[in-house]
């Protein structure tokens, strides 16, 4: 006859080996890739390679409908969630936001001035933004829902009621005030919510000169209206835009233009462009 210990330590042991096969130690790590592949010309990594860096990992928002507002990535820095302007000062002064937040919206208050947001972005960002414009509309062209958002507080894309009123291509909904007009026109009607979706890569400077210029790519209610679009410079009012030297970040600006438009879900978040090492030799052209 076994005693009890002899058949408990038999168990044990029989045991071991399909505790070993199903469970990992946490030092293990699964193998994914390969590393007898090409290298991509120009870089380290094979092709397939197990080794590069894994992306960090970003919980998307709730995308926003007219009906309801969404939420933001989980990297984002929220601007305005609807509560209050305590990323938010006057342009003018830098003084405290004077703007109505009401309802989860905020809404210009007409002749208050620009709103200018208290830290800096750049040089390459992700901005959403939704707005409405006045419902009854009034005014005409320029007069009619009209507002800016300045990247950098100085490269404006138009925010305007463009529903069935027309104006100048250059001064429409999505245009580079002054210079590229949209591609289309996706807006809605005046009272209804919409989006911009806007991806900047920001100008470079050297020693005072430009480096690179911007370039964006707008988004309007989900339709590309701004396809990498390059800037020739600022965009002033009745001039062509130049640029000027500044910093790799600077400030978003919301405009004042005499009509109570409303914002609401406004959030930045950084991008990277990829780096020579990520390029490596690059595609080569007619090979």
């Amino acid at each position: 006859m076994k005693s009890p210990l002899i058949t408990s330590i038999a168990a044990l042991l029989l045991a071991a080996p399909v505790f070993a096969a199903d469970e990992k130690t946490p030092a293990e790590k699964p193998h994914v890739g390969y590393q007898d592949t090409p290298i991509i010309p120009g870089t380290k990594w094979h092709v397939h390679d197990g080794e590069r860096p894994q992306p960090p990992v970003v919980t998307p928002g709730e995308p926003s409908t007219p009906e309801k507002v969404g939420t933001a990535p989980s990297d984002a820095t929220v601007l305005f969630d609807g509560k209050d302007l305590s990323k938010w000062k006057m342009e003018k002064d830098g003084g405290e936001a004077v703007w109505k937040v009401e309802n989860g919206y905020m809404e210009v208050v007409p002749k208050s001035g620009y709103l200018m947001t208290k830290d800096e972005f750049g040089p390459d960002f992700q901005l959403h933004l939704e707005f409405a414009t006045p419902n009854p509309p009034s005014g005409d062209s320029q007069g009619r829902g009209n507002s800016g958002c300045f990247l950098f507080g100085r490269y404006e894309i138009q925010v305007l009621d463009s529903y069935n009123n027309p104006t100048y291509p250059d001064g429409q909904a999505t245009g580079i005030y002054g210079y590229m007009p949209p591609q289309v026109n996706a807006s809605r009607p005046p009272g209804v919510w919409q989006t911009y979706d806007i991806i900047c890569e920001g100008p470079r400077f050297k020693d005072g000169k430009l480096a690179k210029p911007m370039v964006v790519t707008v988004l309007h209610n989900g339709v590309v209206t701004q396809n990498h679009t390059v800037l020739i410079g600022e965009t002033p009012h009745k001039k062509v835009g130049e640029y000027h030297a500044h910093p790799e970040k600077g400030p978003l600006k919301l405009q004042d233009h005499g009509n109570p438009m409303r914002f609401r879900n406004i959030w930045i978040r950084d991008i990277h462009m990829p780096t020579p090492e990520d390029i490596g030799d690059g595609p080569k052209i007619g090979q």
